[in-house]
């Protein structure tokens, strides 16, 4: 069931900006894990930004290729929190294991055939 919408996921991609840009400071990453916060936040809005849908701005990469991106990248932040210096780091590995998990499930449950159908 598709119960996000584009209009929705295109916030939720702002939030999810936000989210990486203050979990160094608000949860205390350091080193690796906060260097990784802050690079997926600026990755995340700068695809948000260049993706074809509403809040995008110069809507160069299609929808298909913004979902792709998350359908991949979201599974590796989850592997990535294994790696030894997350493992280390109980609360980087915890936020990057659910930070990834958000992220699949926002795609898993974005809408974005019956979006782009109505949207021509």
């Amino acid at each position: 069931m598709k119960i996000i919408s584009l209009h929705i996921h295109r916030y939720i991609d702002y939030v999810t900006v936000v989210v990486f840009l203050l979990a160094p400071v608000l949860i205390g990453l350091t080193g690796l894990p906060a260097i990784l916060a802050y690079v997926l936040a600026g990755v995340h809005f700068l695809m948000t930004l260049v993706t074809d849908f509403p809040l995008g701005i110069v809507k160069l990469i299609p929808l298909s290729i913004h979902g792709w991106v998350e359908r991949v990248l979201s599974p590796v932040l989850v592997l990535v929190s294994f790696v030894p210096v997350f493992t280390v780091e109980t609360t980087a590995r915890i936020f990057y294991i659910v930070m990834g998990i958000v992220i699949i499930l926002v795609g898993l449950l974005t809408d974005y055939q019956g979006t782009q159908q109505a949207r021509a």
